[in-house]
């Protein structure tokens, strides 16, 4: 859609060649208006939280509009989400898809610069969902761009993803706070329930009594963290994998970026989606490819200034089969 750069569904066979829409999303433009959740959008300037919506850059401080308790999210009140893009067809001899076009005047949602932004969404046959950003601005900014689809590989509005297993390719965790902003540590996940280097089902200790956990999610607990990837910037591997073991279908992500927000929809509770189905508490799981949080305000966490005369680049591939 040319409305937030959301990806409204992706069909994938099971291993008995079923097909199922397994991303959350609605059936019309104005159950997003209604309803949004992120579910497929681009989001930006700046993808997840920045503390208190204010960072420095330069000496100069920029405020940005507050809507996550007192941080701003996703781009602020009005972010990338919910802007209309340009859209024009893409087709290359093993691919098809979509460019998106936006341009963010100087001062939109507090942050600085006119930034123009390309986004690119291409599929091949072997079911690759590939993803390059381009950014350019002429004044000195922040950017942290990523997609926000939610995955259910049973089917969207398939009930829980509890028993789906996940495996992440990080060995630590940037931990939060109580209002879930990093508090700067690069934590190792091993013996926590945030340890997924080796699969595990989602639900197996998503209950645990872990304070990151209730963090995430206070009254059952869940997961909300961004994952410091073991190989930043390495295409030839996969950062993350989950599988449905009853469909066999399986997504693998792929990124140039540092992090992997890994989300569960904590907060979807009944929501109606497509299809006359609803979704449901821990009805999902995202894999958001992107910087750190907070990163404006943490100088030891990798960079997201960009300059004029620099180009913003990023790659993220989602890589669908049946296992």
């Amino acid at each position: 859609m040319t409305w937030g750069g959301i990806v409204q569904a992706i069909r994938v066979p099971d291993r008995e060649g079923r097909v199922e829409d397994v991303a959350l999303g609605f059936d019309g433009l104005e159950d997003y208006l209604e309803r949004n959740r992120y579910c497929g959008a681009l989001v930006g300037r700046y993808a997840n939280r920045i503390a208190g919506g204010r960072f420095t850059l330069d000496g100069r401080e920029h405020r940005l509009p507050v809507n996550n308790g007192p941080n701003s999210i996703h781009g602020g009140t009005v972010g990338f989400d919910k802007r209309l893009w340009a859209a024009e067809e893409v087709r290359g001899q093993a691919d098809a898809g979509v460019a998106l076009r936006y341009r963010s005047p100087d001062g939109e949602m507090g942050y600085p610069g006119t930034l123009d932004v390309t986004v690119r969404y291409r599929l091949d046959e072997a079911g690759r969902l590939t993803l390059d950003y381009a950014a350019t601005t002429d004044r000195p900014t922040v950017l942290n761009l990523t997609n926000h689809s939610y995955f259910n590989l049973a089917g969207a509005g398939r009930g829980r993803v509890l028993d789906q297993v996940a495996w992440i390719d990080a060995d630590r965790v940037t931990p939060v706070d109580e209002n879930l902003i990093p508090t700067g540590a690069l934590a190792p996940v091993a013996g926590t329930p945030l340890d997924f280097t080796s699969p595990a089902a989602i639900g197996a200790r998503i209950r645990a009594d872990d304070p990151q956990l209730k963090r995430a999610e206070p009254q059952d607990g869940g997961y909300d963290f961004n994952y410091v990837l073991n190989r930043p910037g390495d295409l030839s591997a996969p950062a993350a994998r989950v599988t449905d073991p009853v469909s066999g279908r399986t997504v693998e992500c792929f990124t140039t970026e540092p992090g992997l927000q890994f989300y569960t929809s904590n907060f979807i509770r009944g929501l109606p989606g497509k299809d006359g189905r609803t979704y449901d508490h821990w009805g999902a799981f995202t894999l958001e490819a992107q910087h750190f949080p907070d990163s404006p305000n943490r100088p030891a966490f990798p960079s997201t200034v960009l300059r004029p005369g620099e180009t913003y680049r990023q790659t993220t591939i989602y890589r669908f089969f049946a296992a």
